[in-house]
């Protein structure tokens, strides 16, 4: 019983730090910016992400309005792909203009 308890508490413990995996990433999506959106938007990544407080970044992902959001401060932007938003997001979002924080992609 009481190793049937070991292995129980194990692989619930293995299940829960498994199962922690980030989908989205502020690295991801730094990277991603400097890729695909820094020439059509003609800013840094730090410019870009201080359109914003953490809070508005917060409101229009929420709403769902991020890929609009982005197209109309970058109007040269044709086509952001869905999957990266949650990525863009993160990045946004981590440096706002109230977060304090400096991205090295300036």
């Amino acid at each position: 019983m009481n190793r049937l308890l070991r292995v129980v508490l194990m692989s619930t413990i293995s299940l829960a730090i498994g199962t922690t995996v980030v989908y989205a990433d502020v690295k991801k999506g730094q990277k991603l910016f400097t890729k695909k959106l820094k020439n059509d938007c003609n800013m840094t990544g730090s410019k870009m992400a201080a359109k914003h407080s953490q809070d508005e970044w917060e409101s229009i992902y929420e709403n769902g309005k991020l890929e609009i959001e982005i197209k109309k401060i970058c109007p040269k932007t044709k086509e952001i792909k869905a999957k990266y938003l949650d990525h863009y997001y993160d990045f946004f979002y981590e440096y706002a203009n109230d977060s304090g924080n400096i991205p090295s992609c300036r």
